[in-house]
């Protein structure tokens, strides 16, 4: 219970803050925070999080994240059931409060912050391989920090891994919505009403993140370094 709460807390820390980030550069407040505001406001709270939580749950805060641990033997079905069930119920918690809080115009006019494609015509490969390569760069950065004993000993766990989404917001923000996360898509997504190319943002951060968790616990992590 204490796990799948900080869970819960966590994420909707990040929903919350990436989703009134968003929804605030919309009329009628259009704070002006742009691309590198909203990146800065899901690194942040991610670096937080992951600051206040990692020591209670290993601070996930994501589906593709506790998939990488289920990957590799860090976490087994049942209670990675329960983390992404806690996810999800949290992103869904912060997309309705942000629809009381918000104007509706920008609730609207935002899509609720769905991670959505700028460009409408973006091929099904190319949402997913963008995807795919930032949640990979994620949860690279988590092993090699909050996994690897060797990363450990820096203590920078949360920063290095808040500063990796603020980079891909930058980098992908504009392409795919730079989810990377799909409790973050699927909250809105559900409030909103709108599941457009919902599953893509399953698909490529799932796998991504998978894949990076088994390369690195295979080849990259020593033996003796395993923090199951």
């Amino acid at each position: 219970m204490r796990q799948c709460l900080a869970e819960f807390i966590g994420t909707f820390f990040l929903c919350f803050a990436g989703i009134a980030t968003i929804l605030s550069t919309y009329a009628p407040l259009e704070s002006g925070a742009g691309i590198v505001g909203i990146a800065l406001a899901h690194g942040l709270a991610i670096a937080i999080g992951v600051s206040v939580f990692g020591g209670v749950s290993g601070a996930h805060f994501n589906p593709a994240v506790t998939c990488s641990m289920m990957a590799t033997g860090r976490i087994q079905p049942p209670m990675a059931v329960a983390y992404i069930v806690s996810q999800c119920l949290a992103s869904v918690l912060a997309a309705f409060l942000c629809t009381i809080i918000f104007a509706p115009e920008a609730v609207e006019s935002a899509n609720l912050g769905i991670p959505l494609p700028s460009d409408a015509g973006l091929s099904p490969g190319i949402v997913i391989l963008v995807e795919f390569i930032l949640t990979f760069l994620l949860v690279t950065a988590i092993f090699g920090t909050a996994v690897d004993e060797r990363g450990m000993t820096l203590n920078i766990g949360g920063l290095a891994i808040g500063l990796t989404v603020t980079i891909n917001i930058l980098a992908g923000g504009e392409v795919t919505g730079a989810s990377m996360n799909p409790a973050r898509s699927f909250g809105p997504a559900l409030i909103h009403g709108d599941f457009s190319l919902h599953w893509y943002y399953w698909l490529g951060p799932v796998l991504g993140g998978v894949v990076a968790a088994l390369i690195y616990h295979h080849i990259i992590l020593e033996k003796g370094d395993d923090q199951s």
